[in-house]
């Protein structure tokens, strides 16, 4: 039995993706984020299966293996057949606990938290335009289920995981957007439900903070994609990636001029527990790295750039019903990221990384299964 459970201890966290695996090992030996102040507390995640909730798990895990910080991780999943196949072997450490349950459904785990990351939410514009009220309310009520969750274990932080969408269709003359810009968004368009929804949420957080003292930090994300992306995502730059590494010309449905800065996924990692860990409560940070600022498509072109031996081109094919596609409108957007920087967090992967380091992991994915 100790020699099983010495075995167990060493398990590492991304066992088939050495791409994911090697971002969280060098995410856990980051001096800028103090781990230490996690050791023997206990973090719950919601949206724990989805892209930045797993990866922030395993950081934990990985931190726990390597830092000996002895975190306890309670995972929040509505399907414990895909949190098997997420963490696989990992959860044979004991360190991941999986609470089955739904979000929108009143908190029942039985246990105490210390940290909570909130960020089960709709991920898929498709989602948000063929269900907006399902999209509302699994924001809205699901969000002030977790803050009472909080609120009764009396939590030392919560993070909300928000949306670069909440700024809306900023003005032409916007510039660079802090955190108390507000753009247009049109509540009649069922497309807003996912940023009408965000906004909300982000003051029912603030409203928390003010009236029952919770302290909870919001992180607004901008896109975010790289190791850890599963092969068969829907978000574009999976399928650029994709056409990639299947040799297929990549195909627009607009003419791609909105443009984005975005943010590598261990870059995005590092910044939500620096947010939960040192963020000033009721506020907001921006979490994108300024240098990737680019076109929908002068990416498609790039990503032909990077993956020559793909011998791809972008066709662009745009249909009359191209609003069932759930796509944004046609934007400029352009975060400032000066106050989480401000905290210490500087991102470290620039855009052509993100699109190799994304396809191998995609590849090794698409491998495995």
């Amino acid at each position: 039995m100790e020699n099983e459970s010495r075995q167990n201890s060493q398990i590492i966290e991304s066992p088939q993706d050495a791409v994911l695996q090697e971002d969280l090992e060098a995410l856990v030996r980051d001096g800028s984020i103090p781990f230490d102040r996690l050791h023997r507390h206990t973090v719950f995640v919601t949206g724990a299966t989805g892209l930045l909730g797993s990866q922030v798990i395993k950081a934990l895990a990985c931190s726990n293996r390597i830092n000996g910080t002895d975190i306890r991780i309670l995972a929040l999943v509505r399907s414990r057949e895909k949190a098997e196949r997420i963490f696989g072997t990992l959860l044979e450490r004991g360190d991941i606990h999986i609470v089955q349950g739904d979000v929108t459904q009143a908190v029942a785990c039985g246990e105490k938290a210390d940290y909570i990351i909130h960020g089960a939410s709709a991920t898929s514009s498709k989602y948000f335009v063929s269900n907006p009220v399902d999209t509302i309310l699994t924001a809205i009520n699901g969000t002030v289920n977790m803050l009472e969750f909080a609120r009764k274990n009396q939590v030392k932080g919560f993070l909300y995981l928000s949306s670069l969408e909440v700024y809306g269709t900023p003005s032409a003359d916007a510039g660079l957007i802090g955190e108390s810009y507000s753009g247009y968004l049109d509540p009649l368009s069922v497309r807003s439900s996912y940023s009408e929804g965000k906004r909300m949420v982000e003051c029912i957080c603030a409203s928390y903070a003010s009236q029952y003292q919770v302290p909870v930090r919001i992180a607004r994300l901008s896109q975010t994609f790289g190791a850890g992306v599963e092969y068969d995502d829907g978000r574009v730059f999976a399928e650029f990636a994709r056409c990639a590494l299947e040799k297929k010309d990549i195909v627009l449905h607009t003419a791609g001029r909105t443009e984005r800065s975005y943010c590598y996924t261990k870059d995005a990692v590092a910044a939500m527990l620096l947010i939960l860990l040192n963020g000033e409560n009721g506020s907001a940070y921006n979490v994108t790295n300024m240098d990737t600022r680019i076109s929908i498509a002068n990416m498609a072109q790039l990503v032909c750039e990077i993956f020559p031996d793909s011998h791809i081109h972008v066709q662009f094919d745009m249909p009359k019903d191209v609003a069932s596609f759930g796509y944004n409108p046609e934007m400029v957007i352009a975060l400032d990221a000066a106050k989480l920087m401000s905290l210490g967090w500087k991102p470290q992967v620039g855009l052509k990384d993100m699109f190799l380091r994304l396809a191998a992991s995609m590849q090794a994915g698409r491998s495995t299964n």
